[in-house]
Order: structure tokens, then C-alpha cells, then sequence
């Protein structure tokens, strides 16, 4: 049997660590094809030399010259490319089978669109490319007879617990709502007055997974479980009523599928990526994944809690972006890149991340997402709009 030829957008990063390391151990049924990264050129051709794929990809021009000098000096085949196009081109490649979307933000939107449209597997990590263009992504997985398989931990659980038969976009029959687990991140705990000193350093401390910055500071701010809703509504179909936020620290349950006869199915595991990753290489099968398995009688109890929509207004503004539909989420995912970024670079309190958001909101005009150039103009103005927001809220810090 061939192998699978693999892409992974985003090598360098936790997911795609982890796709390398699962993929690693399975090397009889996969090989990689292309490994892209923003800007990390050391970390990739580190992966280079490891994995010899036929394709790098970076961001640059200057990039792709330093990778390829430190690929040359290995004597390595592997081809460079860099910029966006190379990113699509790597992503729809006909010597592709599989492509692990695993860009952060708004980035992955391309790429995974192309992956989609030539009618790959599509593992997707990037929930952004979902959030900011839902109904005309899973129109071209309609059409393009793609496999969809999402990857976010919460969303595989609840792929997991839909009957077997379930293809993502399709409308899920007899259940009655989704319950989307959430850590509840590094602040679940703290008032808002002790969250307004919060720094970066302390926002990106999970208390359970290991993510990139951005991720971890969405998760502290619980932006990353807004995302997850609007993400989760369109692939099961679901309306924002019908997916329920559950706080569930221990990050046990993955999430859970509620039927019309009263039953509730969950899906429980170790918080380790590799879980997921490993059932989307291979579903419908099961391969090791190099996951420890759950262990009960050492797990201790199991706590839930509703999350507090106060203290925590992210989850607030994702579900009334889903709810007014066209390109607001699409907006909201931008003002929120912006938003995260500038707290990065200690311009913005943690705090004031919501109020830049709804501030950018309020202020721009509703748009239909007709056309994917209709949402890449709402992304763009809205990041513009938030960055001319920025200097009132940022004289806060």
C-alpha cells in the first residue's frame, strides 16, 4: 500500500510538532511532502534534515535564502519556496493526499482553502480559515468532495461522539446540543481587577496544553473557546443556542454530544495534541499515537462550571458574531489578531482586548460574505480600524 504523502502548514509549531512526531512513528503508511513556516527558518530546516520533505516554504524571499544556504550546506534536495502562492501551491499539489492546516490566524485561510478546493484530506487545526469564511468553505468542501476532519481537541471529541456515518457541513440528526468543553485557561480564577495587570508571560502559562503564544493568550481570554464555538456550529451544523461552553478544568472530557433521548455521549482522553492528529491521519482507523492512556483511578474528580461571560466577554462577542452572520466573524477573528498582538508587545491590557474588539465592531458596517474577496476586505478593515483604535485604549497600560 503507498504511502500517504503529508503537508503540513505550520510545521514549527505545536500541532505540526506533534503531526512530525505521530507521523514519525508510522513512517510504513506516511511520508512528508512539504513543511512550511513563518519565519523560524532555523526550526525548519532542523525538521528539514530530519524528515527530508520535497518542499520548504517560507514567508520571504530573505528567509527562503537562509533556509536554503542551511540546506545546502547539508547537501539537502529539499526545494525552497516562499510566499503565499507557494503556500496554495504546496496545499493543492496533485502529489498531495493530506494536509495538516496548522497556521495560526487568518494566514491558513488560503492555503486550507486551496487544500479544500483540490479535494485533499484536510486536517484542520486553523480554525480561523472557518470563522471567517463558514459558509463558502464548506461549499467548497461540498463541492470539491474534500475529507474534513477538525483536529482541534474539542471538536474531534465531538466528531468522535456523532454516529460514524457523519460527514462535517451535513446536519447532525437526534442530537440536541454540543457541549464544548473549555480549561477555562491561566485566569479562570482571577477578578477583573487583578486580570487588569495580567502579563503576557502569565496569559500564556496553560495550565494544561502546550500552544503558541497567541492560542494560549485566546484561551486565557477565552476567545479561543468563542472561536471554537462559531468553528463548531459549522462543521455539526448547529445553531450558537445549541452549542453550550462547559468550564471544565481538568481537560479530561474533550467535549460531549447531547441527544434528543436524554443520552450524553462524551470523549475522554490524556490532553496530549497526538490524540487527535493521530484519529485524522488515519480515520477511519486507529493508530498509536505515542499517548499515555487515561488512567481513572489516578485522574481524580471531574469539575464543571458555566464560564463567566463578565469577566469573560470574548465568548460573548463570538457568539453574537456567529449570530449576526455575513463577515462579522470574519471581523471579529481580525480586531482580535490585532488585539492579541498588541498585548504581546505590552501596548494593550489584557483586559482591554474585548473592548478594542466590540469597539471595532460597533464602529464598521455590516457585510455579506458573498465572495472570498469580501472577507479578505472585512479582514482587512477591520485590523485597520482596531489599529487606529489602539492608541486610545493603549495609553491604559
Amino acid at each position: 500500500m503507498p504511502r500517504q504523502r503529508i503537508t503540513i502548514l505550520g510545521a514549527t509549531g505545536s500541532i505540526g510538532q506533534s503531526t512530525l512526531d505521530v507521523i514519525a512513528r508510522h513512517s510504513d503508511r506516511y511520508e512528508i511532502f512539504a513543511l512550511t513556516a513563518h519565519q523560524r527558518v532555523d526550526a525548519l530546516a532542523a525538521l528539514c534534515r530530519q524528515h527530508h520533505p520535497r518542499y520548504a516554504v517560507v514567508s520571504s524571499s530573505d528567509h527562503a535564502l537562509k533556509l536554503q544556504a542551511l540546506l545546502s550546506a547539508d547537501r539537502l534536495a529539499t526545494e525552497v519556496l516562499c510566499g503565499e502562492e507557494a503556500l496554495v501551491a504546496v496545499a493543492s499539489d496533485a502529489g498531495v493526499d493530506t494536509v495538516m492546516a496548522a497556521i495560526v490566524g487568518a494566514a491558513g485561510l488560503l492555503p486550507t482553502l486551496a487544500a479544500v478546493n483540490a479535494g485533499k484530506r484536510v486536517l484542520l487545526a486553523n480554525k480561523e480559515a472557518l470563522v471567517m469564511s463558514g459558509a463558502l468553505f464548506m461549499q467548497a468542501v461540498n463541492n470539491s468532495g474534500a475529507t474534513l476532519l477538525p483536529i482541534d481537541s474539542e471538536h474531534n471529541a465531538i466528531f468522535q461522539c456523532l454516529p460514524g456515518n457523519f460527514r462535517c457541513g451535513s446536519t447532525t440528526v437526534n442530537v440536541e446540543r454540543i457541549l464544548l468543553t473549555a480549561s477555562g485557561g491561566p485566569f479562570r480564577n482571577w477578578t477583573h481587577e487583578a486580570m487588569q495587570a495580567a502579563t503576557p508571560e502569565q496569559a500564556v502559562k496553560h495550565p494544561k496544553w502546550s500552544m503558541g503564544r497567541k492560542i494560549s493568550v485566546d484561551s486565557a481570554s477565552l476567545m479561543n473557546k468563542g472561536l471554537e464555538l462559531i468553528e463548531a456550529c459549522w462543521l455539526f451544523g448547529m445553531t450558537p443556542e445549541r452549542v453550550q461552553v462547559v468550564v471544565h478544568p481538568e481537560s479530561i472530557i474533550h467535549s460531549l454530544v447531547q441527544y434528543v433521548d436524554g443520552s450524553t455521549m462524551a470523549q475522554l482522553g490524556n490532553p496530549d495534541m497526538r490524540t487527535p492528529i493521530a484519529l485524522g491521519l488515519a480515520w477511519p482507523e486507529r493508530i498509536p499515537a505515542g499517548v499515555p492512556p487515561l488512567d481513572l483511578f489516578t485522574t481524580g474528580g471531574l469539575h464543571f462550571e458555566a464560564p463567566d461571560e463578565v469577566r469573560f466577554p470574548c465568548l460573548r462577542l463570538a457568539r453574537e458574531a456567529m449570530q449576526a452572520g455575513g463577515c462579522v466573524p470574519a471581523m471579529l477573528n481580525a480586531a482580535n489578531e490585532v488585539a492579541v498582538a498588541a498585548f504581546l508587545d505590552g501596548k494593550l491590557r489584557f483586559t482591554d482586548i474585548p473592548v478594542l474588539i466590540e469597539r471595532t465592531l460597533t464602529e464598521l458596517p455590516m457585510m455579506a460574505a458573498l465572495e472570498l474577496s469580501t472577507i479578505l476586505a472585512a479582514d482587512r478593515s477591520a485590523r485597520e480600524q482596531a489599529i487606529r483604535l489602539l492608541p486610545a485604549l493603549g495609553r491604559g497600560c
